[in-house]
């Protein structure tokens, strides 16, 4: 009896499964599809160029396994080509100025640090040779090769990282902040953007000591719009 109780139990499921409306999957590409669809821009195609005073960019290390170092630099640009049509035809470039690295040191540096020559800690890490070298290579940059839509406000940007000398691949998380039709102040469209990645120190020649070897960055800033000089009046004839 128990035999076939199990077998009408069986087939009783079956029966009712096959009964039941079959789920409609037909919509599950279109869902998909709008999760993932990038946000509409107004901003109109062109050049964007980063507005200094709102933006900042910082790095992070791990400092004797124990907590993260973090610093800035104060002197840096970015610029965004834009191509709202097809955002993965958009490309941006940074540059930095190694020398502007601000590390917020509160101690008496050159009382704990007399023989190193430098005067802070700031101009330690800016120009010894161990770490930022900026005597010898004065300029960081990135230029970015490929912007992969991974959302409908994110993108994965990938480009070359030329720092201590060395060119190496490099990609970034970015997310899409907000756009603005005109800035209140300079009356141009206005984007936002934050972007964040890792890579290995290591891998750009320089030496690894009591501080981890896998270097974070941090952006955070707004582009305006680069609008073309006004033409210059002709002359009267």
């Amino acid at each position: 009896m128990k035999i076939k109780a199990a077998i009408l139990a069986v087939s009783a499921a079956a029966l009712l499964a096959a009964c039941s409306p079959a789920a409609d999957k037909s919509a599950t590409p279109a869902a998909d599809a709008a999760s993932t669809a990038p946000v509409a821009l107004k901003a109109p195609a062109g050049v964007y160029v980063m507005d200094p005073t709102h933006a900042s960019l910082q790095w992070s290390i791990p400092h004797n396994t124990i907590s993260n170092y973090t610093a800035r630099f104060n002197k840096f640009d970015a610029k965004i080509t834009l191509d709202p049509a097809n955002l993965a035809n958009s490309t941006v470039e940074v540059s930095i100025d190694p020398t502007s690295v601000d590390a917020n040191y509160p101690g008496d540096y050159t009382g704990t640090h007399a023989g190193s020559g430098f005067k802070s800690w700031s101009e330690d890490i800016a120009r010894n040779k161990n770490f930022l070298n900026a005597g010898a290579f004065p300029q960081i940059t990135f230029k970015s090769t490929q912007v992969e839509l991974t959302g409908p406000r994110t993108a994965k940007v990938t480009g070359d990282l030329t720092f201590l000398g060395v060119t190496k691949p490099v990609t970034l998380d970015a997310t899409f902040g907000g756009e603005i039709e005109k800035h209140p102040f300079m009356q141009v469209p206005t984007l936002g953007f934050a972007a964040e990645g890792k890579f290995k120190r290591s891998d750009f020649g320089m030496p690894v000591g009591p501080v981890g070897d896998e270097a974070t960055i941090r952006f955070d800033g707004e582009f305006l719009q680069q609008v073309a000089p006004a033409a210059a009046a002709a002359p009267a004839a």
